[in-house]
């Protein structure tokens, strides 16, 4: 499999595993394929740990320059590995070879935004307020603050992003950039690919004589070496995307350490769309259309495919079913990634069938074992209002229609919803307006909301937030993607008193950084360079 031969990466090192064994699965046909990998035993993550521990402090002693280079080395590498990481990505998930393309695209980019934020530099958000010792009744301290880095970092790769969400995915990006060592723990649905991408991080983390210790892919199936990573005392915060059942066990696990951590988990949802009255009259077939469109997406495998879509009955509503239920039906079943999404969508919609709900269309079935079939169900919202697991994600290309009586009953749904990553409103003429207290009460319920378009198509920007209120995310105060979730990674830190010469560069008088700062409550620009 083009240079990969199932190791760990441990200590700057590709080391054999000694764990239980495991294979990638061709998605297509169920069957495994390629090299044997290995569960993490105890023995290989206490190694990783306990490097990674050692790693810490010099890592985070080195400058923003250096750890820029570190990401755009990274990015190159990426790169450099041409059609042969596209190939191994499509046959570990059967995503053709434009997305792949895509998604190293994204990889890349986010690599060199974080690079780009280093570059500036401010984000460490400096803070100074200077000292005056003359001030009555009693003298003022000289305190100064900064964001510092949290220590080792455990990512988990995500098995329906390979490479944007996994081993140099965003979080990897953004920990590497703060100053953190990363551990990931490599997901099973892509192993070769992890491998292949985790090799590229050790060498740039080897060219730029950085500690071994800063980085380490760790493979594994079984839950148990996850929970082994995430107990390991060398860990500082813990980043996961994937299902809410995962997540869950990972922040309790954390919370059950002697030293509770932190994890930050965006668990996916059922990402609503609401239709008002206008827009459903003058475009119920078209709305219809797009919600479908990106339902079929990927087969409905990422985390910010529409779910639901809700509406007042009036004029348009039939339009708009019929077209949702045309398109879905006439939907061939698509590969899952891995064939334990298949099995979680099964089983959702099993769950979800032997409520009162409706199953309106359903595409052809696929002859995979790993298929996932297009599904449009129907329910009435006094029925979702009683029923929670109607308001909760079905992970695969299954969309739930649901019709509301009146403005009482749509604002009834919304107030019963969870957290979810994104909303997304319809509307036309004074839509918006008219319901403003549906759409505010939306807002408390996302971390994204959007008009007249779908939830799919994250973009990787300043701006992005993408998380949201539980069970969407463990903490609604962060995003995963975008310069801003930099922030997961760090902490403030205080210098009270400290003496000039062994301040931060950050925090010292001459800013020898550049940085924009905040001084004496007033934000201060740098002065202008020197000729």
């Amino acid at each position: 499999m083009n240079g990969v031969d199932g190791r760990h990466l441990i200590g700057g090192r590709a080391v054999a595993g000694s764990g239980d064994g495991f294979q990638a699965v061709d998605p297509t046909t169920g069957q495994p394929f390629g090299p044997v990998f290995h569960d993490a035993t105890a023995a290989e993550i206490e190694s990783a740990g306990a490097l990674a521990a050692a790693a810490a402090p010099s890592f985070a002693a080195t400058s923003p320059a250096q750890r820029a280079r570190l990401l755009r080395t990274i990015a190159d590498g990426l790169s450099a590995l041409g059609d042969a990481l596209v190939t191994m990505v499509s046959a570990e998930t059967a995503l053709p070879a434009v997305r792949v393309q895509n998604e190293r695209a994204r990889t890349v980019l986010q690599l060199q935004q974080f690079a780009a934020l280093l570059d500036d530099g401010s984000w460490v958000d400096a803070r100074i307020d200077r000292g005056d010792p003359a001030r009555q009744p009693q003298p003022k301290p000289d305190v100064r603050s900064m964001l510092v880095p949290l220590g080792p970092v455990a990512v988990f790769g995500a098995s329906n992003f390979p490479l944007a969400y996994s081993v140099a995915g965003g979080d990897t990006a953004s920990a590497l950039a703060a100053g953190c060592p990363v551990l990931v723990k490599g997901h099973p649905a892509h192993p070769g690919s992890s491998e292949l991408v985790g090799r590229v991080v050790m060498a740039a983390v080897a060219a730029l004589g950085l500690p071994a210790g800063t980085f380490a892919l760790l493979h594994g199936r079984s839950h148990e070496s996850g929970a082994m990573l995430v107990r390991h005392p060398a860990i500082a915060a813990v980043g996961f995307t994937g299902s809410h059942q995962g997540g869950r066990a990972l922040c309790d696990l954390a919370a059950a350490r002697p030293q509770p951590i932190p994890v930050f988990a965006e668990m996916g949802s059922m990402n609503p769309v609401l239709v008002l009255p206008r827009a459903l009259a003058a475009r119920g077939a078209a709305i219809g259309e797009q919600i479908a469109a990106s339902a079929l997406l990927a087969m409905g495998q990422f985390c910010t495919s529409p779910g639901m879509v809700a509406w007042i009955e009036g004029a348009g509503d039939a339009a708009l079913v019929a077209s949702l239920a045309s398109k879905l039906g006439a939907a061939a079943a698509g590969p899952s990634v891995h064939p334990s999404i298949r099995a979680g969508y099964e089983r959702a919609l099993q769950q979800v069938e032997a409520l009162p709900v409706e199953v309106a269309a359903r595409g052809a079935p696929g002859t995979a074992a790993t298929a996932l079939c297009p599904t449009l169900l129907a329910a009435r919202a006094s029925v979702v209002l009683q029923q929670p697991r109607l308001r909760s994600e079905i992970y695969g290309p299954a969309v739930l229609a649901v019709r509301c009586r009146d403005r009482g009953e749509l604002s009834a749904l919304v107030a019963a919803q969870g957290g979810h990553l994104t909303a997304t409103v319809h509307g036309d003429g004074d839509d918006f307006g008219a319901f403003g207290d549906v759409v505010a009460m939306l807002q408390s319920k996302v971390g994204r909301l959007i008009a007249n378009g779908v939830p799919t198509g994250v973009e990787v920007c300043a701006a992005m937030v993408h998380g949201g209120p539980w069970p969407a995310a463990s903490d609604a105060r962060f995003s995963a993607v975008g310069t801003t979730s930099i922030r997961r990674w760090v902490r403030p830190m205080c210098w009270q008193d400290w003496p000039r010469d062994a301040l931060p560069l950050a925090l010292r008088d001459d800013n020898p950084l550049r940085l924009r700062r905040m001084v004496d409550g007033r934000h201060e620009l740098p002065a202008p360079a020197a000729n």
